[in-house]
C-alpha cells in the first residue's frame, strides 16, 4: 500500500539520522540503506547535528528536540500528496487467508444482516419498544422514556462489566483501552478504571467473555442487534445514577437484556419489517444477483437462520421472488444458533407449505423443503458437505463463524457493514496524515529517548501524550464523522471507541 510505503520512508529518514537538507536528483552519493536520492527529499545520509548540552553552555536541548519535531512534521506533510488517499474500495471483499473460489462447491448463508441487510432506521424502533417494555412490564421509572436512541453512542465488539456497570473497549490481550470506559452516559476517568480492576488495566481470562461472547461477569456485544441494547442499557444506568436511585447491577442488566429479547420473541421487529419492506430491507437486487450467479455456476446453496419461516419467506419473496426456494438445496429456519453448531440432541423437523410442523423422521434434506431446528452434526451427515469446499457467510463472528472454521474446517466470510464507513474514514487525507504522523512520532521517541536531562524529559513527555491522543483516535477521522466510527471490529490501527456525549 502506498501509504505504508510513505510511512516507512519517513521512519527510515529518521533512523538514518535525517536532519539533512533536500538534495537534487542528480546527486551521485546516497545512503545504501535508503536508496537513490529523490528531488526535494531530505538526504537520509546527511550528518545529524548532535543535541547541544545545556550544561556545556550550548543552546537549550529542548529547542533542539522541538526543531527535530518540526522537521519531521514538515517531512510527513510533504510525503503525503492528496492522491495517496482513496486507495481502498469500500465495496471490496477483503480476505485474511488465501482461498480459491474455484474449489468452493457449496455456499451457505445466514439471513438477518447477511442475505437481508436492514436499514439503520430499525434500531430506534427496537430501542423504543424495549424501553417501553421496561416501563410497562418491568415497572421501571417513567423518567427513562425521555431517552431517545443515539446511533453514534456504541459500536459492536464492546464489553460490559455487569457488576461495575461499565461499557468499554477491551483489546485482544484483555487490556481495557483507557479513554473508552463509560458508566451510563458518562466517561469514567482512567485512574478510576485502573483502581476498579486492582491497579491494572488487565482483566483475567476467567472473567472475560467465553467463545460466544458470554462470560461470568463480562458480556461482549457482537451482533448488530446489540447496538440498541447497549444504548438502552447505558441510558437506564444513566437515569438511575442521575437520580440517586439504588439498583442491583445484575438485575438491571438482565431486565434490559430480557426487554430486548422480548422485542424479538414477540415478533415486533418482524412486524415492522413485514409492514414496510421497502423502508427496512436494503440491497435486495444485489442479493438476487449474487444467488442467481452462484446457481448459474452450478454451486449448491443452503440457508441456516434463527428467524421463523413466515418472516424469511416474505423477505426472500421481496428480494428474490416467489420461487426463491428453488435457489437453495437446503433451508433451515429457527435453527437456534449458536447451539445448532454444538448441541447434537435436537432433530430436524419438516414444515409444510403453511409453516406447520410435520412428524416425519428426517432421513434426508430435500431441495425446496423447509426444515426447523436440527443440529450441525446431522446436517453434515445428511449432506456430506465438509471441509474447505464449503463457504458460509454470517454477521456474528462467534456464533456464525468461529465454530464452523475451527471445528469443522469450513471457510467462513463475515458480513461487516461498518467496514464501509471505516474505509471511507481511512481514505481521508486527514486520517492518512494522522496515522503517518503517529508512526513518525513513535520513531522520534525511540530515537531521542536517550536524552534524559530535565528539559528533554518534559519534551518527550509532551510527545508521549500526543502519541497517546493519536492512538485514541482524537485525530483519526474528520470532525464531522461520528466518533464511534473509529472503532469497529476491523477498525484501523489508531481507532478506538469514543462515544458521543449523551442520548
Amino acid at each position: 500500500m502506498a501509504g505504508a510505503g510513505l510511512r516507512t520512508a519517513a521512519r527510515r529518514w529518521l533512523l538514518c539520522g535525517g536532519h539533512g537538507e533536500p538534495r537534487a536528483a542528480s546527486s551521485s552519493s546516497f545512503c545504501p540503506g535508503c536508496g537513490p536520492p529523490s528531488p526535494g527529499v531530505p538526504c537520509p545520509g546527511s550528518p545529524r547535528p548532535a543535541l547541544a548540552s545545556a550544561s556545556a553552555g550550548g543552546p537549550d536541548p529542548s529547542a533542539n528536540l522541538w526543531a527535530r519535531y518540526q522537521d519531521m512534521r514538515r517531512l510527513v506533510h510533504d510525503l503525503l500528496p492528496p492522491e495517496v488517499c482513496s486507495l481502498l474500495n469500500p465495496a471490496a471483499i477483503y480476505a485474511n487467508n488465501e482461498i480459491s473460489l474455484s474449489d468452493v462447491e457449496v455456499y451457505g448463508f445466514d439471513y438477518d444482516y447477511t442475505l437481508a441487510q436492514y436499514a439503520d432506521a430499525l434500531h430506534p424502533e427496537i430501542f423504543n419498544a424495549a424501553r417501553d417494555i421496561l416501563i410497562e412490564h418491568y415497572k421501571y421509572p417513567e423518567g427513562i422514556r425521555k431517552y431517545d436512541y443515539n446511533p453514534s453512542f456504541a459500536i459492536r465488539g464492546l464489553h460490559y462489566d455487569i457488576q461495575k456497570s461499565l461499557l468499554m473497549k477491551i483489546d485482544a490481550f484483555h487490556y481495557v483501552q483507557l479513554g473508552t470506559a463509560y458508566r451510563g452516559l458518562q466517561p469514567v476517568p482512567d485512574e478510576e478504571v485502573i483502581d476498579l480492576y486492582g491497579g491494572t488495566q488487565h482483566i483475567p481470562l476467567y472473567q472475560m467473555s467465553g467463545f460466544y461472547g458470554k462470560g461470568p461477569s463480562i458480556k461482549q456485544f457482537m451482533d448488530i442487534f446489540s447496538l440498541p441494547e447497549m444504548a438502552l442499557l447505558s441510558c437506564v444506568v444513566d437515569h438511575f445514577l442521575g437520580h440517586g436511585l439504588e439498583f442491583d447491577q445484575a438485575h438491571l442488566y438482565k431486565d434490559v437484556t430480557d426487554a430486548i429479547r422480548d422485542v424479538h420473541v414477540k415478533g415486533l421487529m418482524y412486524q415492522w419489517i413485514e409492514r414496510d419492506m421497502e423502508k427496512y430491507i436494503l440491497r435486495g437486487d444485489e442479493t438476487f444477483a449474487v444467488l442467481s450467479r452462484l446457481v448459474a455456476h452450478r454451486k449448491q446453496l443452503f440457508l441456516i437462520t434463527n428467524s421463523p419461516f413466515s418472516f424469511v419467506d416474505k423477505g426472500m419473496r421481496h428480494m428474490v421472488g416467489p420461487d426463491w426456494r428453488q435457489l437453495f438445496d437446503v433451508v433451515i429456519v429457527q435453527a437456534d444458533k449458536p447451539s445448532f453448531f454444538t448441541d447434537r440432541r435436537k432433530p430436524f423437523r419438516k414444515l409444510d407449505e403453511k409453516g406447520s410442523l410435520q412428524w416425519d423422521r428426517i432421513t434426508r434434506l430435500e431441495k425446496g423443503k423447509i426444515y426447523r431446528q436440527g443440529n450441525l452434526f446431522d446436517f453434515l451427515r445428511l449432506t456430506e458437505w465438509r471441509g474447505p469446499r464449503v463457504l458460509y457467510f454470517g454477521d456474528h463472528l462467534y456464533s456464525d463463524l468461529a465454530d464452523l472454521m475451527l471445528r469443522h474446517g469450513w471457510r467462513t466470510g463475515a458480513i461487516i457493514p461498518e467496514l464501509e464507513r471505516e474505509i471511507r474514514i481511512i481514505n481521508t487525507e486527514q486520517y492518512m496524515h494522522s496515522l503517518t504522523w503517529q508512526q513518525a512520532l513513535t520513531g522520534l521517541l525511540e530515537r531521542m529517548q536517550t536524552y534524559q536531562d530535565a528539559e528533554s524529559r518534559q519534551v518527550l513527555a509532551a510527545w508521549v501524550k500526543e502519541r497517546q491522543e493519536l492512538s485514541l483516535g482524537a485525530s483519526s477521522a474528520p470532525s464531522t464523522t461520528p466518533p464511534t466510527s473509529r472503532g469497529a471490529l476491523c477498525a484501523s490501527p489508531t481507532s478506538t471507541w469514543r462515544p458521543s456525549a449523551a442520548c
